[in-house]
């Protein structure tokens, strides 16, 4: 089970989650979000290990933007979490690895994400919102039994130490790793490291 612990900024509390080594750390680069990492990504990144997959999270960014932001600071991974196309994501495939975000409900049509196996390396499976995710709720898992293809997938979205020995239940073939965010914070951009952890903890016992 991979881990990947997203929304960070906060340079001290990144240093703290690095000792737990997770999997993936990842860096929203979204000015609507509350954890948006703005002027202190610099600082931010100086915490994480080699070994950890650093991530960059956008929202409809520029191409332009993006390879910037990779080639100024390193970035292993993107996460596209709006409304990018297969062929914008087939632009990174090869450079860094891409994680394609999708808002999942009831009704959400899972053969739309045949155009996009092959531009990307794993998909995110997020609760479906107007704001792009940071809701801290979850989805129906069992709509994920309509989930057919081999590409292996993240599931985010409200995901918290109530949760997680549910989580590790989840048998699915291309069931990759967890997204943790708003669960485990003081505050947004803040981790509780107490509760991440106990997360840690559970998840890889």
């Amino acid at each position: 089970m991979k881990i990947k612990v997203c929304g960070l900024r906060n340079p001290e509390n990144i240093k703290a989650i690095a000792q737990l080594e997770p999997d993936y750390m990842g860096f929203i680069c979204y000015e609507k979000s509350p954890r948006y990492v703005s002027e202190t990504l610099p600082q931010a990144l100086a915490n994480v290990p080699d070994r950890v997959v650093k991530t960059l999270v956008v929202v409809n960014e520029s191409k332009e933007k993006i390879e910037q932001l990779i080639t100024d600071f390193g970035f292993d991974a993107i996460q596209l979490h709006g409304d990018e196309s297969p062929e914008f994501c087939d632009v990174f495939k090869g450079k860094v690895q891409v994680v394609k975000a999708f808002g999942i409900d009831d009704n959400f049509d899972f053969g739309k994400l045949d155009a996009y196996a092959d531009s990307v390396d794993y998909f995110l499976f997020d609760t479906k919102t107007p704001a792009y995710g940071g809701s801290g709720q979850t989805f129906n898992w069992d709509i994920l039994d309509k989930y057919t293809l081999n590409k292996s997938f993240l599931l985010s979205g409200g995901i918290s130490l109530d949760n997680l020995e549910q989580i590790k239940q989840i048998k699915y073939p291309a069931f990759y790793g967890v997204d943790l965010n708003s669960k485990f914070e003081i505050e947004p951009g803040l981790k509780d490291m107490q509760k991440l952890e106990q997360a840690f903890k559970i998840l890889r016992s």
